[in-house]
């Protein structure tokens, strides 16, 4: 029956074409705006490590001064290096890192490339394991490095690539600002969107390049990229020192369960109490732990311009399903007498209302392929800003299906109104008046 219906439709549509025209082309430009929004907003919030999101965790910790102090206050989002180090020592979580962002221009002896600048990430060695980093040649290095302040890096597939030739470059030589450190191992093509290792450096900014022990590039003075908050006074004028009061580092557990986060957190609690009692804490223990999804969503990392463009979007595309309602309801009404004949030859009220549904749907699916189109325009446009995320708006599978589910829905939702007028048409006062 249903593929009567929709042969029906068709015969329709050719009898009225610009309104039927009128119609898929308003479903078109609201599906097709709406879905460019949605996706985007899509690839900008989605899960970055969706396999073990719930199992890593952000640490913050509140060293700053009682002034200002208000109970609930939100604590800074990165950690001083005295506490991320004391953290790292006493080893509560199966695995833990502490990070920053640099910068710094590498080199290779007897290349004929010049030296360039790159994005560094200095960190400890769980960072590898703990984000499930993927090698194409080697390995990230060992805490026994880390201690041992071993001249290692490890490098991206990219990096590799421009240095190298592509070749196994594991034991080569790079120099980063003229220091000379050994490759480890070669990074395979890593770098997840957000970044939400480290959100301050950018949620979206380009890909790191070499990865450095933090204790290597403190020895080696190598440029710290990343933002630094101090509370207090810096004695030694330098706010990487062990003792100075300033906030840099980021700092990430990885823990196997709920139950385990709630006794790191209580952890915290306790490790901030003790600071407090010897005197470092000023303010009563106020320290957050949150996974990866509660820290996007802490940090914001889908830009408000974006929000603000998806609720436009589904705004204008409310207008479109306005308008296509008064389209089918003029539609549909003109086609009386046709209701009224058919109701005499004893087609019941719910035949009427499935066949003028099938008819919405079908416009609706004409207008998800239009819109399908108008959406891949709108992408490409996106992918013309200079936004740092511009280049991730692309629509995937799950994307292509929900442009025609919403599509269907809506033209669906659209022609509840008109069919259900349609239906209520009396058989006898229309005959009478033809």
């Amino acid at each position: 029956m249903l593929v009567h219906y929709f042969h029906l439709a068709l015969r329709s549509f050719g009898r009225n074409r610009v309104l039927t025209a009128l119609m898929v082309l308003t479903i078109a430009l609201g599906i097709g705006t709406s879905m460019t929004t949605i996706t985007v907003y899509h690839v900008l919030s989605g899960d970055p490590i969706p396999h073990k999101s719930s199992r890593l965790f952000h640490v913050q910790l509140d060293p700053e001064p009682v002034a200002r102090y208000r109970p609930g206050i939100e604590p800074l989002g990165r950690l001083t290096r005295l506490d991320a180090e004391a953290l790292l020592a006493q080893a509560r979580a199966p695995r833990q890192a502490m990070m920053a962002p640099g910068t710094g221009a590498i080199a290779v002896d007897g290349s004929a490339t010049r030296p360039f600048k790159a994005r560094l990430r200095y960190t400890t060695a769980d960072f590898f394991p703990m984000f499930d980093v993927p090698f194409l040649h080697g390995r990230g290095w060992s805490a026994e490095d880390d201690a041992a302040r071993t001249r290692t890096a490890v490098i991206s597939r990219e990096l590799n690539e421009r240095l190298f030739g592509g070749r196994d470059s594991t034991g080569a030589g790079i120099r980063i600002d003229g220091h000379a450190l050994r490759v480890a191992g070669v990074v395979d093509g890593w770098a997840p969107k957000p970044k939400f290792y480290d959100s301050e450096s950018g949620h979206f900014d380009g890909e790191e390049h070499v990865f450095v022990p933090l204790s290597t590039a403190l020895d080696l003075g190598l440029e710290h990229f990343g933002s630094s908050h101090c509370y207090g006074d810096v004695p030694v004028n330098d706010t990487r020192a062990l003792n100075a009061p300033c906030v840099w580092l980021h700092y990430w557990v990885e823990l196997a369960d709920a139950a385990d986060a709630g006794d790191y957190l209580a952890y915290l609690g306790n490790y901030s109490a003790q600071q407090q009692a010897a005197g470092r804490f000023e303010r009563p223990a106020n320290v957050r732990l949150r996974d990866v999804r509660q820290w996007l969503d802490h940090r914001r990392a889908v830009p408000g311009d974006v929000r603000m463009q998806l609720w436009l979007a589904m705004g204008f595309l409310v207008v479109c399903l306005i308008n296509t309602v008064g389209l089918l309801l003029a539609k549909f009404l003109r086609r009386s007498g046709e209701i009224g004949v058919r109701r005499a030859l004893g087609a019941s009220r719910l035949e009427i209302f499935k066949q003028y549904m099938v008819e919405a749907g079908t416009i609706g699916v004409a207008g998800g392929a239009l819109g399908l189109v108008l959406a891949s325009v709108g992408l490409w446009a996106v992918r013309q800003r200079p936004a740092s995320y511009a280049s991730l708006a692309h629509m995937d599978l799950a994307m292509l299906l929900l442009t025609f589910v919403l599509a269907l829905c809506a033209s669906l939702l659209a022609g509840l109104l008109p069919a259900w007028k349609a239906m209520q048409v009396a058989p006898a006062i229309q005959l009478k008046s033809q």
